[in-house]
């Protein structure tokens, strides 16, 4: 499956548009991450317990968008963008979205 942030892939044409795919997950902090974490936004820096919980959370939503991609019998992903959104004081939410489409190729 091709996921692009692009609305055209070189090499192929787009001969269907199947629509918009999107895959959700919400993720709240974990009380025992946040200790350490809390120590971390004191002295500054990288916190590695959040950026590790974002990147499992957006591979979680793009897994979903992809499957639900295959399941519409596409080619691949255009137009692919991730959102977040607050949905409560310790839980965001993340949106994997794009267009699904059939691919033809060219050489």
């Amino acid at each position: 499956m091709i996921v692009a942030t692009t609305d055209s892939l070189p090499g192929h044409e787009i001969y269907e548009c199947l629509g918009l795919v999107h895959g959700t997950t919400v993720r709240a902090r974990n009380l025992l991450r946040d200790v350490g974490a809390v120590f971390r936004t004191i002295a500054g820096g990288e916190v590695p317990e959040y950026t590790k919980l974002v990147a499992e959370a957006r591979e979680q939503a793009l897994d979903r968008m992809v499957a639900e991609a295959k399941a519409l019998g596409a080619d691949a992903v255009v137009g692919f963008r991730f959102a977040t959104s607050e949905v409560a004081k310790a839980a965001a939410e993340i949106v994997a979205y794009g267009t699904a489409v059939k691919l033809r190729s060219h050489g």
